[in-house]
C-alpha cells in the first residue's frame, strides 16, 4: 500500500468516527484538556499573531490560543475530515470565537504560503501520517523565521494502558496481526530521540519536551468501552469486520484489562501520559 493510498484509507476512518467524537467531546475534552493547555502555555500566542492548528479534530486547542491572539489575530483550524471541520465551525460558534476562519486540510500539503505563520498547534496527528517528513517539512515551511510549533504525541504504549487495551486483546485473541514497527499509529513518536531527529531534518530546533499525564474516566467499564468505539479509528476499523461473538469477546478481554483500574463505585480511571514538546525554524 502506497502513502497516498493509506493516507485516503485514514482520512475515510476518521471522517466515519467524527460523528463519535461530535457524541463524546465533553468525554474526550476531560480527559485531554490538560495537553491543549500546556501546548498553548508553550506556544504562547500574542496578539495579532496568526496560528495554524493543524488536525485540529473540534477545534478545542486551537480556540484556546483564540482570546490571546485577540481580533486582529487569524486563528486557521483545520482537519483532513470535512466533518471535524464542520464541528469544529459549529463549536466556534457556541463559544464566541470569532477570529477563526475553517479549512478542510491535510498536512501534507498545506494550502499556505512560505512563512506565513507564527504558531502551529499540531496535537496527536504528526504521527499518524504515513509521510511524517513531508508534514513536517511543511510545518516548517508556513513557519516564519523563529515561528513556534507545539506538538502533542503519546508515551509509549505501556504509559497508556486506556489506548491499548482493547488493541492488545484481540491481538491476543488472534483477530489482528501486530502492526509493523513504524506504522502509522498513536505511539510511532514515543521515541524522543526520534521526534528530536524528524523535527532537525526539517530546520525545527526542539526547545522543550515535557510529559503531561492524562486520565481516560468514565462511569463504568460499559462506558469505557462505548466510548473506545465512538473515538478510535483503530478499533472502529476492528469491530467493523468482527462477528457478534467475536466482539463480544474484545469487550470482555477489554474489560478484564482495565479491572484494576475500577473503582468500588464501578466507575474507571485509567492514567496515560502524553508528550509536548515546542519547536522553533530555525532563521
Amino acid at each position: 500500500m502506497n502513502d497516498d493510498t493509506e493516507r485516503a484509507q485514514q482520512i475515510a476512518a476518521w471522517r466515519a468516527v467524527a460523528p463519535g467524537w461530535v457524541r463524546r467531546r465533553a468525554f474526550i475534552w476531560e480527559a485531554t484538556h490538560g495537553v491543549s493547555e500546556r501546548l498553548v502555555e508553550l506556544l504562547d500566542p500574542q496578539p495579532g499573531e496568526t496560528i495554524l492548528d493543524l488536525a485540529g479534530g473540534l477545534g478545542e486547542t486551537g480556540f484556546l490560543a483564540s482570546g490571546r491572539i485577540g481580533p486582529d489575530g487569524r486563528l486557521i483550524t483545520t482537519d483532513a475530515a470535512p466533518e471535524m471541520v464542520d464541528a469544529a465551525r459549529e463549536r466556534a460558534a457556541e463559544l464566541g470565537v470569532g477570529n477563526a476562519e475553517f479549512h478542510v486540510m491535510d498536512a501534507i500539503a498545506i494550502p499556505l504560503d512560505d512563512a506565513s505563520v507564527d504558531g502551529v498547534l499540531f496535537r496527536f496527528g504528526l504521527m499518524l501520517i504515513p509521510d511524517m517528513e513531508q508534514a513536517t517539512a511543511e510545518v516548517a515551511r508556513v513557519l516564519r523565521p523563529g515561528g513556534r510549533l507545539a506538538l502533542a504525541v503519546w508515551a509509549p504504549p505501556d504509559a497508556n494502558d486506556w489506548m491499548t487495551a482493547a488493541g492488545r486483546s484481540a491481538l491476543a485473541l488472534g483477530l489482528i496481526e501486530r502492526p509493523e514497527p513504524d506504522a502509522p499509529g498513536p505511539f510511532r513518536l514515543a521515541d524522543p530521540e526520534r521526534q528530536r531527529a524528524l523535527l532537525g531534518d526539517a530546520g525545527l530546533q526542539l526547545e522543550t519536551l515535557e510529559e503531561v499525564p492524562v486520565t481516560w474516566r468514565a462511569a463504568s467499564l460499559d462506558e469505557s468501552w462505548e466510548a473506545t468505539r465512538d473515538t478510535s479509528r483503530t478499533v472502529a476499523l476492528l469491530l467493523e469486520r468482527l462477528g457478534a461473538d467475536e466482539i463480544e469477546a474484545v469487550r470482555q478481554a477489554t474489560a478484564e484489562r482495565l479491572a484494576g483500574y475500577v473503582a468500588v463505585d464501578g466507575s474507571v480511571a485509567v492514567p496515560g501520559v502524553a508528550r509536548v514538546a515546542l519547536a522553533r525554524r530555525l532563521p
